[in-house]
């Protein structure tokens, strides 16, 4: 049978993860039907299967688009304002998070034509985040489900974790238009394919004191 697949990635203040339709029913039980997807630095990341997707379970740490082009990494406070071209850092430009809160990437990266998804994925667009919204009961509760349980990464109380989708989203900060850091432990952030202006995309994210699933532009 056909499958289609997406990647998502999580940016500029962002984390990543990846989903891939399959022919499931609606009403099929949330199943994490695990598996891997490699990225183009041979990262090995795990897969869970939610409704009719898989999404990954883990957050992008590439630096590396498909294609092997090296993302350039900026460190620098001013430089990553000013940044009109694709670009990667770690959180706090501490190599150290990449293994727990995967990388952060601006939107030129995710928007870039050579492909910051592995092989057969792309970026979720608004309407795939829709469907997993949806499914695991609309905005009020899918939060809840997609975040990892307790205290151990989020700030408490992390109020409705349940992580019952096997998602696993960590709170792994953002990186502002003004180049700072901030919101680790909080908010756990993912860019949408869908633009909502030249110059603004939309985003996903999940915060440490409610179960949401939000939708904003930035």
């Amino acid at each position: 049978m056909k499958t289609k697949n997406y990647l998502i990635s999580a940016l500029l203040i962002l984390g990543a993860c990846i989903i891939f339709t399959s022919s499931c029913k609606k009403d099929d039980p949330v199943e994490a039907e695990t598996g891997t997807v490699t990225d183009a630095d041979g990262n090995v990341y795990k897969t869970v299967k939610i409704g009719t997707q898989i999404w990954m379970a883990e957050n992008l740490k590439t630096t590396k688009y498909h294609n092997g082009d090296a993302i350039p990494e900026v460190t620098g406070i001013t430089e990553w304002g000013d940044l009109t071209t694709s670009a990667y850092c770690n959180y706090d430009n501490n190599a150290a998070s990449a293994t727990t809160y995967g990388r952060l990437y601006n939107w030129y990266a995710v928007n870039d034509s050579r492909n910051i998804a592995p092989s057969g994925w792309h970026i979720p667009t608004d309407a795939d985040w829709e469907t997993l919204k949806t499914y695991l009961g609309g905005s009020d509760l899918a939060g809840g489900k997609l975040k990892e349980a307790g205290t151990g990464h989020w700030q408490s109380p992390n109020l409705g974790a349940t992580n019952e989708s096997g998602f696993n989203a960590l709170p792994g900060g953002v990186r502002g238009l003004n180049g700072i850091f901030g919101y680790i432990g909080i908010f756990s952030i993912w860019w949408s394919a869908n633009q909502y202006s030249d110059i603004y995309a939309y985003y996903w994210h999940v915060h440490y004191d409610d179960a949401a699933l939000s939708h904003h532009d930035n």
